[in-house]
């Protein structure tokens, strides 16, 4: 038998060891990390609850307020507070009442985003992950912030229709079409995406769901009433400085004579956001976790 056919019959060397291959390497970029963030986002059961609890609220309480509306007992109920819309009640103002009780939940929501995975421990894999630490913040307040300010200004488009039929022959009536109504409408929704970004903000910066909750409640409610027992003078003049005066501001159809402008208050309050925001910002990078 000729010698190529004996090298063409030949079994194969089975003892010849496997050619090394390369592992895969992915380098961490920031959409990379908000990917991840967004997909654990949307994972979580009390990401969708909290949202629909938020919007729910905004057109509850919205509705409401524009069908149970009686002219006299807006009159007998007194002046408007600092920060808010001066004079009589408008069909805007009326429609965003839920505001004050959706801030909570979507504030709550951006708490939980950060500060629950510090409770679970989940926080070390996720720095571990991406040793740069920084753009995992960043990607939280990415993720958490378009979706509240969406959710949240469809919420309030639909607070004030379907509250707009109980106010018909109201004085106060108002469509929107009507000269700031839906700036203000708008602006409901970027004050509520603020806050969101704001709960993700104090969650990082204490590392503690409970402790950033009611910190989160004492800047946003407490604040003003505790500011009350200052002198007249300084509290007429720190009052419309507050997060939540300067946040009313920027939905407020009128303004009184002591509040802030709408582009003035969307400016303090996101001063005080980013203030937060670099706190949260310095432990994350300074401390472990």
């Amino acid at each position: 038998m000729p010698a190529t056919a004996l090298r063409r019959n030949r079994p194969p060397n089975l003892s010849a060891a496997p050619e090394p291959t390369t592992p895969t390497t992915y380098q961490v970029t920031g959409l990379r990390v908000l990917r991840s963030e967004w997909a654990k986002f949307w994972t979580l059961r009390s990401s969708w609850i909290t949202l629909g609890v938020a919007a729910f609220l905004l057109v509850l309480f919205g509705a409401i307020a524009c069908y149970t509306y009686s002219p006299d007992a807006v009159a007998s109920a007194g002046p408007p507070g600092p920060g808010a819309s001066s004079g009589d009640s408008d069909a805007v103002s009326l429609a965003l009442t839920g505001v004050s009780f959706a801030q909570l939940a979507i504030g709550v929501l951006g708490v939980l985003l950060a500060a629950g995975e510090y409770s679970t421990g989940m926080i070390r894999s996720t720095l571990a992950a991406v040793p740069r630490r920084l753009p995992v913040l960043w990607s939280k307040a990415a993720v958490i912030g378009p979706i509240a300010l969406v959710l949240t200004t469809l919420g309030a488009l639909a607070a004030f229709q379907l509250g707009t039929p109980g106010l018909d022959g109201e004085k106060i009536a108002l469509s929107l079409g009507d000269d700031g109504v839906l700036r203000s409408l708008a602006g409901a929704g970027l004050y509520l995406g603020l806050v969101a970004v704001f709960g993700v903000a104090l969650g990082v910066l204490l590392r503690s769901s409970a402790g950033a909750i009611a910190a989160l409640v004492g800047i946003l409610l407490i604040l003003p009433g505790l500011a009350s027992l200052l002198p007249d003078s300084w509290y007429d003049t720190l009052s419309p400085y507050f997060p939540s005066n300067a946040g009313s501001a920027v939905y407020a159809l009128h303004q009184s004579s002591d509040a802030l402008s709408p582009g003035a208050g969307l400016a303090v309050f996101a001063g005080w956001v980013a203030l937060a925001l670099a706190g949260a910002a310095y432990r994350l990078a300074k401390t472990d976790a």
